[in-house]
């Protein structure tokens, strides 16, 4: 079936292969180039269609986005074109990151205005949880360690995405990764004061921006901080442990908070950290992703401490037992701090006193490793068991890794230098901006792996296993792919003509190079 995008037109479907609407006449090449599909989904301001390409070899799947003005007076109209281009600028700058959707395409035809994404094949949370149930502890647990570093980054680029919400995360097919989709609503001008938008003049202040019920109070009132996504994202993790979304859950008449706590069955410790993330004043929540994380870490640690206060406190000692709890409470700030300090060397964040981990490096590459923290193969496989998935900025300088099962990390601008990864299974990896200069990579698994801006000088990848890997703007001079796999690999002749290859190299066409 092909859909015509004419506002007017009477009967928008039309069967396979026309091109020109058999109800309205219009041309169903939108922009002499795509064609449209189904829909995915309509909204009071246009509506998302599924797309095929036809400018490209093989008609690649593409996402539309439709945004129409109510109407066409003036004021709409800018509103329409403000919105159109906050969403267009957001994803231009976040889509280098694998898990937000890339931009391709942007156009504006007779004060209708596309955007063109990257298709995402999956399933969105709110599915998974109408299909499968509602998740455990333990899974929100996960989500939460692997979707809290996304948040990092795109708040690091000043950007709130202010719509956070089951049916806006998708797990994606071909990885398992969550991908973050839906800008539409995104503020990208963090540190302006919204005067106009609280004028009554822009048209913006005639609509909640977000999703009622996973929207915090101060986002509602169109200010939002940071802290609005962590309050959305909170509200997420209530309707993936209770299956109930905030509207059916209710709230409290007293504080108007989300009364959620009777719906959900988990420890008091993630109960304290929801808590947190769903305070309704804003001074009072989680101000960033990382403090979310540092706040999983240290209620674990703090049920452990009390629990092994309890069992170094006998009866036999009950005379005594007062000074003891009274020392061990004085001790408890400083275990706290040095649990705090901990958890920030591990995920590799400056704290007071740093070191100097780049012996052997040269001048630049020791530069570029500064205040990394140096973890060892046994902390980072342990690191790994415990759920532990982001290694952005770790040092991981000629490690011994040989055949470890690394899926799904990040390591994002960390120093893999010389480190050797042979036979590894790091099928969905993110090496951006990582320093892979003579990294042993050979036999290794590595599909969907993401190597973006990454120095993969003089690298072994002999026999690798390459296939959808993404090589944007990495280095690969002198670096060794033969009888790799690089099927479907986004991949330049250049970077292929200045790595080595031979007669088992299968190139991104899925043929064999000649040598």
């Amino acid at each position: 079936m092909i859909y015509c995008l004419n506002p007017s037109c009477p009967n928008p479907k039309n069967p396979n292969k026309t091109r020109i609407c058999q109800s309205c006449g219009s041309d169903l090449k939108l922009n002499n180039r795509y064609l449209v599909g189904k829909t995915l989904g309509q909204g009071g301001f246009g509506a998302t269609f599924l797309a095929v390409d036809t400018s490209l070899p093989g008609n690649p799947v593409c996402v539309i986005k439709q945004l129409r003005p109510a109407n066409n007076t003036e004021s709409f109209l800018k509103m329409a074109r403000e919105l159109f281009q906050r969403e267009a600028e957001t994803l231009g700058k976040l889509g280098n990151h694998p898990q937000v959707p890339r931009l391709l395409d942007y156009f504006e035809i007779q004060e209708q205005f596309f955007l063109v994404q990257e298709f995402v094949k999956g399933s969105n949370l709110q599915k998974e949880v109408k299909n499968n149930g509602p998740f455990t502890e333990a899974g929100v647990r996960q989500f939460l360690t692997e979707i809290l570093p996304l948040f990092e980054y795109i708040h690091s680029q000043k950007v709130i995405h202010r719509d956070i919400k089951p049916a806006n995360i998708i797990r994606r097919e071909i990885d398992r990764k969550l991908v973050l989709i839906d800008f539409g609503a995104v503020k990208n001008r963090v540190n302006e004061v919204m005067a106009a938008d609280l004028s009554g003049d822009n048209p913006l202040t005639s609509f909640a921006v977000g999703t009622p019920g996973y929207s915090p109070p101060e986002q509602m009132a169109m200010r939002p901080t940071y802290a609005s996504d962590i309050y959305s994202l909170g509200a997420t993790c209530i309707y993936l442990l209770a299956g109930r979304s905030p509207k059916d859950i209710g709230y409290n008449s007293r504080t108007g908070a989300l009364d959620w706590e009777q719906y959900v069955d988990v420890s008091d410790h993630l109960k304290r950290v929801l808590k947190k993330m769903l305070e309704m004043a804003v001074r009072d929540r989680y101000q960033s992703a990382q403090a979310v994380l540092d706040g999983l870490e240290m209620e674990a640690y703090e049920e452990s401490l009390s629990q092994g206060l309890v069992k170094r406190s006998p009866a036999s000692n009950s005379g005594n037992l007062e000074q003891k709890n009274s020392k061990d409470q004085s001790n408890w700030t400083s275990k706290v701090a040095e649990s705090i300090r901990q958890r920030r060397t591990r995920m590799g964040l400056p704290t007071s006193r740093q070191g100097d981990n780049s012996q052997g490096l040269s001048g630049g590459e020791r530069s570029r490793t500064a205040g990394s923290r140096k973890l060892t193969a046994k902390q980072l496989a342990h690191q790994y068991r415990q759920g532990r998935r982001d290694f952005s900025h770790i040092d991981l300088y000629r490690l011994e890794l040989e055949e470890a099962n690394l899926r799904q990390c990040i390591f994002r601008e960390a120093n893999l230098m010389q480190t050797n990864l042979r036979k590894g299974d790091l099928r969905g990896a993110d090496f951006a901006n990582g320093n892979l200069k003579r990294v042993v990579l050979r036999e290794a698994k590595l599909s969907n792996a993401f190597f973006s801006h990454a120095d993969l000088q003089k690298a072994d990848l002999r026999k690798a296993d390459l296939t959808l890997a993404n090589f944007q703007n990495a280095k690969l001079a002198e670096a060794d792919l033969s009888g790799a796999n690089l099927t479907n690999a986004k991949i330049t002749e250049k970077q292929l003509a200045e790595a080595k290859t031979n007669w088992a190299t299968i190139l991104p066409n899925g043929k064999r190079a000649l040598w």
